[in-house]
């Protein structure tokens, strides 16, 4: 389904954590002391999601929300022990770093790459040029193509100028198209043409040659007529010599629907020489989930996982958020919630399981 504007932070009420049942707990103990030798810190690092993508060499992120980053401790701690690499959920968007023109608010941004660099965590720069989540000067200045482009490119060099260096990878151009395989009408589209797709790109390689230029999208995870237009124009672009280096699938499923086409999907553009990522996985499911819905959930973590790092170039999977404490879904998908690895007390899901088997090179 194609999802709305992502919003931004919504407060939700906070429910009190429920601690773990202690008799649960103990068992669970006295069984890893039969079976297992001392864990050292490194061993028990690596049955974290993050210790088993950093044994394949790979990216395990999530999407970050600026207020839980700055007053929630224990998000903070799941965090940096389960994620080597983060992504802005709303602090990198045009709206957020230049709410009036010229004038810049870098706060929220800054706080999530200092955290980042604090914690040997990776950043995904998120996200350049989209059609939405734009400022209100921008959307409803009436511009000319020409100072369009002008403030685009200005735009693309002052914020990679600023992160040269501290962002692995950016989604530079976003949600192009809609789900027939025709263009998506934008600010961009619509004043510039398809062409200031290949512009974005050349400004971004210029402003950081180092990072890795991605364009990405949902819906275009199966092999369909949206994949297909986007398949047509990345093959398109490297023909040209533009500075394309990987493609987002966004990944927003519904429990159970993980397509049948997904790997297969994914592979063709990793055959272009494409990078391939998982950019904003989450599951939704109706609300309230049952036990069975949970347990599909975490084969659907499994699958999609697999279906990304069984692939040559696959970079790497982030989840669109850490918890179901702050998930954009329930706001934007009436009746759906439940669709990330922790709940809203911070104990991880079947789905935890699932993404960790996926990830776990042993497994």
């Amino acid at each position: 389904m194609p999802h709305a504007s992502r919003p931004h932070h919504h407060h939700r009420r906070r429910r009190v954590p429920r601690p773990l049942p202690l008799v649960a707990a103990g068992a669970l103990l006295a069984t890893a002391a039969v079976t297992l030798p001392q864990l050292t810190p490194e061993a028990s690092a690596a049955t974290t999601l993050r210790g088993y993508a950093d044994a394949r060499g790979v990216r395990i992120g999530a999407a970050v929300g600026d207020g839980p980053l700055t007053s929630d401790s224990a998000y903070t701690t799941v965090l940096d022990r389960e994620f080597n690499s983060v992504t802005a959920e709303n602090a990198m968007k045009w709206d957020a770093l230049e709410p009036s023109r010229g004038g810049y608010n870098w706060a929220a941004a800054d706080r999530l790459v200092a955290h980042a660099a604090a914690h040997n965590q990776g950043v995904r720069g998120h996200t350049l040029a989209w059609y939405s989540q734009l400022p209100s000067w921008l959307k409803n200045g009436n511009f000319s193509a020409a100072e369009l482009n002008t403030i685009l490119k200005k735009h693309i060099d002052t914020t990679l100028g600023r992160y040269k260096g501290k962002v692995y990878a950016w989604d530079v151009v976003n949600e192009t198209f809609n789900e027939d395989g025709s263009m998506r009408s934008s600010l961009w589209q619509d004043k510039l043409g398809t062409g200031y797709i290949a512009n974005a790109l050349r400004w971004a390689h210029a402003a950081d040659p180092a990072a890795k230029l991605y364009i990405n999208d949902y819906n275009i995870e199966a092999d369909n007529a949206k994949s297909d237009a986007l398949y047509a124009l990345a093959k398109q672009l490297l023909a040209e010599g533009v500075p394309l280096n990987g493609i987002g699938f966004q990944s927003h499923f519904v429990v159970g629907q993980v397509p049948s086409t997904m790997k297969a999907n994914l592979k063709r553009f990793s055959d272009l020489g494409l990078e391939v990522s998982v950019t904003e996985l989450d599951i939704r499911i109706p609300l309230p989930a049952s036990a069975a819905e949970l347990a599909q959930q975490s084969a659907d973590y499994k699958l999609a996982s697999e279906n990304c790092l069984g692939v040559a170039r696959c970079a790497g999977v982030t989840v669109w958020g850490v918890t179901d404490k702050y998930s954009w879904i329930p706001g934007t998908f009436s009746g759906f919630g439940a669709a990330l690895p922790y709940n809203e007390s911070y104990a991880p899901k079947p789905s935890y399981t699932g993404l960790s088997n996926g990830l776990n090179p042993a497994a």
